[in-house]
């Protein structure tokens, strides 16, 4: 499944069962992931101000290197609520 659909599928569910932790699990592995991918100036950014991380959230998190890097996270979700 292409990492952007994945990425909406992830996030439709924890808006319906209303997850605000998985949402914060998200936002957590954001630097990580960036620092993976070879963006770790931006990551570093990212861990000492809080709004890059909700920037990256809302526009990283499903695409590119960073999406694909977070697919993981999205996949075991899923399975975990039986999507």
């Amino acid at each position: 499944m292409p990492i952007k659909e994945l990425h909406d599928l992830a996030m439709e569910t924890a808006r319906r069962h209303v997850d605000v932790g998985f949402l914060w699990e998200i936002v957590k592995a954001l630097p990580v992931a960036e620092e993976v991918t070879g963006d770790d100036q931006r990551s570093k950014v990212d861990i000492v101000r809080p709004l890059a991380l909700i920037n990256d959230f809302l526009y990283d998190s499903d695409s590119g290197a960073v999406g694909e890097a977070l697919r993981p996270l999205y996949v075991d979700y899923l399975l975990g609520k039986g999507e």
